[in-house]
């Protein structure tokens, strides 16, 4: 340690007067004890520490001192660090296309930062539960991932690769909808953008349980039939579909609400009776033979109660019709959509799972062999697809505000000539 310094403090603490020296100190974040006078011995170094500057005489006295003293001229980390929550707005300070039906009050600023969108998620809005219900089960997911990666063999078993697209898209699906809805008050147009990637995410998950319900739910009786061999091309056809309508909607949601509703609508339940048709036919199957009903089924039961649930949340805006204002922050409709869409995409995977396993055997058997082309093909083609779909709609968007800046540098050249 360097001659004079004694104990360390922080920056702020200045040379005090009177008799017989003063402290002071630099940004070295050290005290030091400076002799007025020439005549005064320097210190010894070896007890220049603060151990030292406690036991030897008065040193608790000037200890002391410096707390006194820095307790006035310290600025503490949490000033330093306090952070200004965004602002939250009602209905009538926000732009129509903001606007959420019978929400009143928890609005973010339509222009907000990309940090402030951020620090939103920690923030009491109305939108803080749809972030959360849905960035929560994507690490829940992740972790049921990462254990089939123990127990299973992705890599050469071609058997399990509809398991990993499913598995993959289950995790990608809520993780999109969650950065969607921290993103969507950026401006208008990221607004649409930020959900037309939802919207595609939703389809290709849609993709994924057709992948899976295809090689490991489908009935016995329709296994190598016409619609088993094209049932995946058929899916990525309604992804397409799926992913172009519910962005077309998005255009009309300002004009035509209720118009909007039914296309966003229909673009899901279409490829969800198209997935579900072969489950369906097996239940209803198993209850005319009277079978014992297997985990799988009982799983896939669940699914399907908690998916009807779903679409009657996602449609019917209840409960915050019957009372606007009272369910802004905490139990609106589209949070409890989020909560039973995820509870029904665990059941789903339960049911999946429990199938692939319990049904193994036979549908190897008969020749029901997973092809890469058939499972990662498959998506890779209908990503590529759905991305392009996504950039259609969302140039018109981007070209706008950039062709309004234009304007309006051109309106300025010309008042300054």
């Amino acid at each position: 340690m360097p001659e004079g310094r004694v104990f360390p403090v922080w920056r702020g603490v200045r040379t005090s007067s009177g008799g017989g020296g003063g402290w002071s100190q630099g940004w070295e974040h050290c005290l030091r004890w400076e002799p007025q006078s020439a005549r005064q011995e320097a210190r010894i170094s070896v007890f220049d520490c603060p151990v030292w500057l406690v036991l030897c005489r008065q040193g608790r006295a000037r200890l002391r001192e410096v707390c006194q003293r820095g307790r006035a001229t310290i600025r503490l980390p949490t000033d330093m660090l306090s952070i200004k929550l965004p602002q939250l707005f009602d209905i009538h300070q926000v732009p129509k296309v903001f606007r959420e039906d019978s929400i009143i009050s928890g609005y973010r600023h339509p222009r907000s930062s990309a940090l402030d969108c951020v620090l939103s998620s920690f923030q009491m809005n109305n939108e803080t539960i749809n972030i959360w219900t849905h960035f929560l089960p994507t690490w829940y997911f992740l972790w049921r991932f990462c254990v089939l990666c123990s127990t299973l063999n992705f890599l050469t078993d071609s058997y399990t690769w509809p398991l990993l697209v499913y598995m993959l898209l289950i995790c990608i699906y809520p993780f999109t909808s969650s950065c969607a809805h921290t993103f969507s008050t950026m401006s208008a147009e990221s607004r649409h953008i930020c959900y037309f990637f939802d919207y595609g995410a939703l389809s290709l998950y849609s993709l994924g349980c057709a992948i899976s319900y295809g090689y490991y739910v489908m009935p016995d009786c329709w296994v190598n039939s016409l619609l088993h061999q094209h049932f995946v091309p058929v899916a990525i056809g309604n992804t397409l579909f799926c992913t172009s309508l519910s962005c077309y909607s998005r255009f009309l949601e300002l004009q035509f609400p209720q118009r909007s509703k039914v296309l966003r609508t229909a673009a899901f339940v279409v490829p969800f009776i198209f997935d579900t048709t072969p489950l369906i036919y097996r239940i209803l199957g198993c209850c005319g033979e009277s079978c014992s009903p297997s985990d799988a089924l009982s799983n896939h039961c669940y699914h399907l109660l908690f998916a009807f649930l779903t679409c009657f949340l996602f449609t019917a805006h209840l409960p915050e019709r019957l009372a606007p204002g009272r369910f802004d922050y905490f139990g609106h409709s589209h949070q409890l959509f989020h909560v039973s869409a995820v509870v029904g995409t665990h059941f789903q995977m339960e049911g999946v799972i429990a199938d692939m396993t319990s049904r193994r055997a036979w549908l190897v058997a008969h020749g029901v062999v997973p092809s890469l082309l058939g499972t990662m093909g498959a998506l890779a083609v209908s990503l590529i697809l759905n991305l392009g779909i996504i950039g259609i709609f969302s140039a018109p968007l981007l070209w706008k505000p950039c062709r309004s800046s234009k304007q309006h540098m051109t309106a300025c050249e010309c008042k300054e000539q």
